[in-house]
């Protein structure tokens, strides 16, 4: 156990508890347990990072929006690691440049809310802030804010990272299984098919090589990497541990830790425990922010300017990115901080429908990655990835042109169903950063669904 002392800062949007003796006594039972990832571990993924941004590989990260208990079975991690390799195989053969796969999973329990209050038929009740927290059943005793359920997102995680270890070194994420990746519900669809050109095209360029006496073990197995949103100052203070190589604090809760647009406060908790660990971190930036606050951040956060230390997450909207973010970017660039450029095409273009449900129209999630790399064209700089929310389920998430999400809070680039053409002509001044503009756009299409039913009640506001 580590000794770490914490300033007493402000911190937006933590749990309600009840009881603060419950909760000191679930942070002493997560102090006493073994780490879920390993510094070094970490350490690589900087150094990865540190490519994307110099433009010498492409950033993809995706998962659900928040992670529940009951999902966590090996189904469901199998079918979501599953869809991330089926994207990052179109992105590594379109782009040419490697991939650094990260999957928002193993920790993403815990969600960021505008109110902490439900109202529903007169009865009020805390609101449902994630599996870690409490339940999603609208009852008294299920949504009472529970500190043992940290614990219990420590196991789940502990869970999810085994069987992803397992998955990815283990032979499924061998690359002679790309074929098996393509999901059953959307094999036959015109989308499909033209994955298993691609997976043909793979197929015959692998048999040449191992023809020619190359078969290298790279192909065999992958890097995967676990990150989610430190939300829970609880949870991921307690879960940070001196690295006995170094002597330096590393979150052992995830490989890569963000902070949302909701809690980016300079003189907050959030900021301040993303500046004290050695992890690679990142920071959500919406249409909100001034150039200046993001470079006073950038400051804060990686003060010894480490390539791939951090990563700006903007989430602008479809209508701001090509006006708010230029002048992002030139400034932090200007700045000399090296950052890696992340665009989250799902949280700034979220619309209320006439019905009340929140959905998000799969056209302005396109027009946002659209534009995000119009604008790093444009100023010369390196677009190094997105992050998108995603499941490897049959459902239905988009409505719209060609399909709307009626779930706003697991809004999904989804299923490679529609690995399609290019969506543009992009003339770019580095070819290899065309490349990348187009197949990471049309991997963006993946998941468009013609609505299967109609969209159900909003159960929950993510906004990180």
């Amino acid at each position: 156990m580590d000794d770490i002392t914490w300033p007493d800062l402000p911190a937006a949007q933590q749990p309600p508890w009840p009881e603060q003796a419950e909760v000191d006594q679930a942070v002493a039972q997560l102090r006493l347990l073994p780490p879920l990832v390993f510094a070094g571990e970490a350490d690589l993924l900087t150094d990865r990072l540190a490519q994307a941004s110099r433009g010498e590989a492409f950033v993809l990260t995706g998962g659900d929006c928040a992670e529940t208990f009951d999902a966590n079975t090996a189904e469901s991690i199998r079918a979501r690691l599953k869809t991330v390799l089926q994207m990052s195989v179109v992105l590594t053969y379109a782009a040419s440049l490697p991939v650094v796969k990260m999957g928002r999973l193993a920790g993403q329990y815990f969600k960021p809310r505008s109110k902490t209050i439900e109202l529903r038929d007169g009865v009020e009740l805390t609101s449902y802030l994630g599996d870690a927290v409490n339940a999603l059943e609208f009852t008294p005793q299920m949504r009472r804010p529970d500190p043992q359920r940290l614990i219990q997102a420590y196991h789940a995680s502990a869970t999810a990272l085994n069987l992803v270890r397992a998955f990815t070194q283990g032979g499924y994420a061998d690359l002679r299984q790309v074929h098996a990746w393509n999901q059953d519900f959307v094999r036959d669809s015109t989308a499909g098919q033209r994955y298993e050109q691609l997976a043909g095209h793979i197929d015959r360029a692998l048999a040449f090589m191992q023809a020619c006496g190359t078969d290298p073990i790279e192909f065999e197995r992958v890097e995967f990497y676990a990150a989610h949103e430190a939300l829970s100052m609880d949870y991921e203070r307690a879960l940070t541990r001196i690295d006995s190589r170094t002597g330096k604090p590393y979150d052992v809760s995830g490989h890569f830790l963000w902070i949302g647009e909701r809690t980016r406060q300079l003189d907050g908790a959030h900021i301040h425990f993303a500046s004290a660990i050695s992890n690679p971190i990142g920071m959500k930036v919406g249409p909100t922010a001034s150039p200046d606050e993001i470079v006073e951040a950038a400051q804060v956060l990686n003060p010894d300017r480490i390539p791939g230390r951090l990563s700006l997450i903007t989430r602008m909207g479809a209508g701001k990115v090509r006006d708010v973010l230029p002048n992002i970017v030139q400034k932090v660039d200007a700045s000399g901080i090296p950052v890696v450029w992340v665009c989250d095409p799902m949280h700034g273009n979220t619309r209320e429908a006439s019905s009340g449900h929140k959905t998000r129209l799969f056209d302005d999630v396109i027009d946002e990655v659209e534009g995000y790399f119009e604008v790093h064209r444009n100023l010369g700089t390196f677009p190094g990835g997105i992050h998108v929310e995603l499941t490897g389920d049959d459902v239905t998430e988009c409505v719209g042109a060609p399909a709307v999400l009626p779930k706003p809070t697991c809004i999904s680039v989804t299923r490679p169903r529609a690995i399609r053409g290019s969506i543009g002509n992009k003339v770019s001044n580095s070819p290899s950063l065309s490349r990348t503009c187009c197949s990471s756009a049309e991997v963006v299409r993946a998941g468009a669904r013609v609505p299967a039913k109609s969209p159900q009640p909003l159960v929950a506001d993510h906004e990180a």
